[in-house]
Parts: structure tokens; sequence; C-alpha cells
């Protein structure tokens, strides 16, 4: 079964979705760098009557919630994403963290294996994902949003409701980081 299957089967099992889980285990205090998976394992068989594979998936989810700092990520966790062959798309990037920071003060970033994380008062509302051929932007807006620039995001990332995919640098133009901008006013409220 593909992550993404285990959090399909998750949510219909239990209704609840990543981010669901996420301000769970930070209510019960599960989500520190000392995070510990048999704790997790424990909790979500409990209170949910998950097994240890669908449980891993949960922790998957919150290990990459983490702000960097609490990973020991830094500068070097968004260098290691935009290495080799992807660092093409660093200068773009650059611009959509520059965006970002210029949002408001409760901006951060958040550095996983496969992609950065946007977040406003630690709650994350945008990722920026390289391929060598493509950067793909997902946003977390209402679901019900249209925009010409985007469409749903399906399977593609669960912490996100709608993608963008770039080809060029020259495709990320105002129109996207207006979209940008809605997220970040979407994730606080």
């Amino acid at each position: 079964m593909s992550f993404q299957g285990y959090l399909d089967t998750i949510r219909t099992r239990t209704g609840l979705g990543p981010d669901d889980f996420v301000r769970e285990a930070r209510r019960r205090g599960l989500s520190g760098p000392d995070l510990k998976a048999a704790d997790v394992i424990s909790w979500l068989a409990a209170d949910h009557g998950l097994g240890r594979g669908h449980s891993m998936a949960v922790v998957a989810v919150l290990k990459d919630a983490l702000p960097a700092s609490a990973t020991g990520a830094t500068d070097d966790g968004v260098a290691a994403v935009f290495s080799g062959r992807r660092g093409a798309w660093r200068a773009t990037y650059d611009v959509l963290c520059q965006h970002v920071h210029a949002l408001g003060g409760d901006t951060g970033v958040q550095p996983t294996r496969a992609y950065v994380g946007f977040t406003r008062a630690g709650r994350k509302f945008a990722l920026v994902a390289p391929l060598i051929e493509r950067l793909d932007i997902g946003l977390k807006l209402d679901p019900g949003v249209v925009h010409e620039r985007l469409v749903p995001a399906g399977t593609w990332n669960s912490m996100v409701t709608h993608r963008a995919t770039l080809h060029g640098a020259e495709e990320l133009d105002a129109a996207l980081l207006t979209q940008l901008g809605a997220a970040h006013e979407h994730a606080g409220r």
C-alpha cells in the first residue's frame, strides 16, 4: 500500500486527516523533537484502533510537521531539498520565500526530505517541491477555490488542497503570488 493509501484508509476509518492528527498530537504533547513512534502507536491503537502500519504513516506526518528548528534542520535542510539537479529551482524558491516572509512576521520555513513547507504561526499553508523538470507548489486554500493557475491537489500531497506546476522560472507570476498570499491568509483563520 502506498503512503497516500495509508492516509486515505486512516481518513475512512477515523474521519481524521493529517492536520487533525498533527493538532491532536500537539495537544497530547506528542509533537516535539523527542517524538517516539512507540508513543504514537500506543495512542492511535487505543484511541482510534489503528495498527502499526497505519500508525507509522501518522508518525511520518508528525515528523514532517515538526519545525525545522525541532528537527535540527536549518538552511542545510533547504539546501538538501534543492541539491543536485533540483538546484536549478533554488532561485525560484528564494523568490517565493522572500514573498512569504513579507506576508508577516509569523511565517516560517519547514524543510522535509522532499519539500519545503511554509507556515503561519506553525500551521503549514504552502509547500514547494522541486523536481528536475518542474517545481510543484502546493497551497492550502478553501477547497472550492477555482483559479486558472491551480488544480486540485488530489492525492499529490494531503497537506494542501491545490497545486500549481512551474516548468520554468518565468511562470512564477503575480497571480500565483497572490494565491500564495491567499493561502497565508486562510491559515490565519
